[in-house]
This record gives structure tokens, sequence and C-alpha cells, in this order.
């Protein structure tokens, strides 16, 4: 609890950092809502030199759907676009293994019930430029280049009650990704928003794409609805985590 009410303190003072500045051709906004996502991949943990089991989240773990808040606050200047989001995920499953595996250098045994998780929180700066910004037409289109930097913390557990065992680990790691994103809009009164973007180096990846729909009946607010997918690898300090992540999501937003 203390993390997430740390998270939401950053985004609202960016938020309020930049509402300081405010000119007549600024525009700000914050969204909130809750998004659905279905997880397939692998995780596990090695312990030192000592291999570990990379074991299916769904076939060998029973992982289920996540549903998640999120939230996102952002500032535009012109062709310039300022982002601030957080998005935490937590899966779990509980299921008896068809084979023994090796979980931190902890052996889990064929035949036992073992309980499992996977938390991820993403936290995502991010800055575009949009190369392409009519205002001037009957529908509004902006195109541009995104950067981002997503940090990430993961952390892996498993759990036989059976034993009393239980093992966990963890790993944050900052990853940069560039990419696109676009809006076509009809005035403020209807839009459709879309963005990709990812990178990989030294093992890890991140593919991050989104497609949003809004629809604004009063121009200061409205409501969104669209699909996400992410694309997550971390292979760093003894943890392995190769998952896919996606869903719809839906929530409201306030713009100024």
């Amino acid at each position: 609890m203390r993390r997430e009410k740390f998270i939401i303190a950053f985004l609202t003072s960016v938020f309020l950092f930049a509402s300081t500045a405010a000119k007549a051709d600024e525009s700000f906004s914050l969204k909130g809502g809750l998004i659905s996502l279905k997880p397939s991949g692998k995780f596990g943990v090695s312990a030192g030199s000592m291999g570990g089991s990379r074991m299916d989240v769904d076939n060998t773990l029973g992982f289920g759907r996540d549903n998640a808040g999120t939230l996102e606050a952002a500032f535009q200047y012109g062709d310039l676009r300022l982002e601030a989001s957080y998005l935490p995920l937590r899966f779990n499953g509980s299921k008896p293994l068809g084979s023994s595996i090796t979980f931190n250098g902890q052996n889990f045994s064929a035949g036992h019930q073992v309980e499992s998780y996977l938390d991820a929180d993403i936290l995502d700066l991010g800055l575009s430029y949009y190369f392409l910004n009519f205002d001037d037409l009957p529908a509004r289109v902006q195109l541009g280049v995104e950067a981002e930097v997503k940090t990430i913390r993961a952390e892996v557990g498993m759990k036989d009650p059976l034993l009393g065992v239980s093992e966990n680990d963890s790993a944050i790691l900052p990853i940069p990704t560039v990419g696109l994103r676009g809006r076509v809009a009809l005035a403020d009164f209807l839009g459709l928003v879309c963005r990709a973007g990812g990178l990989a180096y030294s093992g890890n990846h991140f593919i991050d794409a989104e497609t949003q729909m809004e629809f604004s009946p009063i121009p200061s607010m409205g409501v969104y609805g669209g699909y996400r997918y992410i694309k997550l690898k971390v292979d760093h300090s003894n943890v392995f985590v190769d998952t896919s992540f996606s869903g719809p999501v839906a929530g409201l937003f306030v713009r100024f």
C-alpha cells in the first residue's frame, strides 16, 4: 500500500508541476481506468550458478486473468507531450505440479499443490514529439515519435503449503523504449489514439502497444476504451521472466 501511495503522489506531482506553467495552447489530462490482462509465457529463478526451472504461467502454475487499475497524467505543449503512468500487475495461481521443478535453489515435488505469483509494477515516463500536428483540418491529425523509460519491479514467488516451503526473488530494471504515437480526432468529441514502442538490450526487452477510442460529450471530460498488449522479458539478478499480457482497458479522463 505504501508503494501505491508513493506512485499516486508522484503522478499527481507531475501533473501539478506541469499546470504551474500553463499557457493558452497547453493541455493537461488525467486518466484513470481498469485493465483486464491475460498472461502467457514463463518465469523462473536460479540460485547463483545453480540452474532453475522455467515454468509456464498457465499450464504449469495456473495463473488467471488480472484486473488492475491504471493511472496516467499527461501534459502537452504544442508539438511536445510529457506523460507519466503507473500499471501494477498481480498474477497468482494454485495448481498441483505435473513434474518436479527447482525454484531459487529449492526443489518442489511433483504432485504437490503449489501457490505461485508474479508481481510487476511498471512506472512509465515518456516524451513524444509530433512531427505532424494538424489542428486546422476537419479532423485533427497528430503523428509523432515517442521515447520512454519504463522502470519495472518484478517479483516472483512460490510456496508449497504441505511442506511449508516458500521462495521468492525480485529485480528492479529500467528499460528505455522508442516508438510511434498517433491520434486522429473530430475536434475534442471523438478521438482514436494508437501507440507502439519497444527496445531490447542485454537479454531484456519490453514491447508495449495500445489503441484507445476516446469519447468526450463535453470538452473537459469523457470516457475511453481500448486494448493493450505488453511483452516483457527480464533476465536479471537470477530472475527470469518472459511473458506477455493482453486485454481490454476502459476508464474515465479529464482534460483542461
